[in-house]
């Protein structure tokens, strides 16, 4: 499937001083826990909408479900009036989160976001290219994730961001909205796991093949079919 990316992709009504969270990853597939977890996000935090971004690819993971599929399968199960699904990351061209980061404050300067990660994300932080500066670009949520808090705890990255601890209820007052912070947001977790969904059902992805959704941020239509072009 060939893709045109454009250069400067807009959105169609530039949010204003809006809270909003930006959870990006594969979503290979979406599920019930993905939505747990933006409801959590959202409540928590006093989040007005959150933007899912579904990754084109992940450097740090093998994602092999077409992009078109996995955004078809997500705006299904996650989207909702305060909750949109984009793949705003691929139209942008950016391969790092620190480049998608900065590209979506140039695009909506006024509003203010929040980057929500997982426990699991967390403990390989470190890893991610320039991850001190994401961090200092916009506020962290981290979502506990079991198996996975004591080595995220445990990693580089945690021993510099724990100065940087604000409590959930502190951080909705948006007078004190400032980077570097991390917000520890624990909840009852939903058990089920996109690798666990693989496993008893490789074939999900077939039940989206050829199947077109728009892209609910920027409302451009994303086709399914092979060799189509986006709008």
């Amino acid at each position: 499937m060939s893709r045109r990316l454009s250069a400067r992709p807009r959105l169609p009504s530039p949010p204003g001083d809006l809270a909003i969270g930006i959870m990006g990853g594969s979503f290979d597939p979406a599920h019930s826990g993905h939505a747990h977890v933006i409801e959590t996000a959202r409540r928590a935090a006093g989040l007005d909408r959150v933007w899912v971004l579904v990754s084109p690819g992940n450097p740090l993971k093998k994602t092999q479900t077409a992009l078109v599929d996995r955004l078809a399968a997500a705006t299904r199960r996650l989207g909702s009036r305060t909750t949109l699904v984009s793949d705003l990351e691929g139209r942008l061209g950016t391969r790092y989160t620190i480049h998608l980061l900065r590209r979506l404050k140039r695009l909506a300067p006024k509003a203010r976001f929040v980057w929500i990660m997982g426990a699991d994300n967390l403990r390989d932080f470190h890893r991610w290219k320039d991850w001190r500066r994401i961090a200092r670009t916009m506020p962290i949520a981290v979502i506990a994730r079991p198996g996975y808090d004591a080595h995220a705890v445990a990693n580089p990255a945690m021993a510099w961001l724990r100065r940087y601890r604000v409590k959930a209820a502190s951080f909705r007052n948006r007078d004190n909205w400032s980077a570097p912070a991390l917000i520890a947001l624990r909840f009852d977790p939903d058990p089920r796991s996109a690798t666990g969904i693989r496993r008893a059902d490789p074939q999900w992805a077939s039940r989206f093949e050829g199947a077109a959704c728009r892209d609910q941020l920027t409302h451009h239509l994303i086709d399914g079919h092979p060799g189509a072009e986006r709008a």
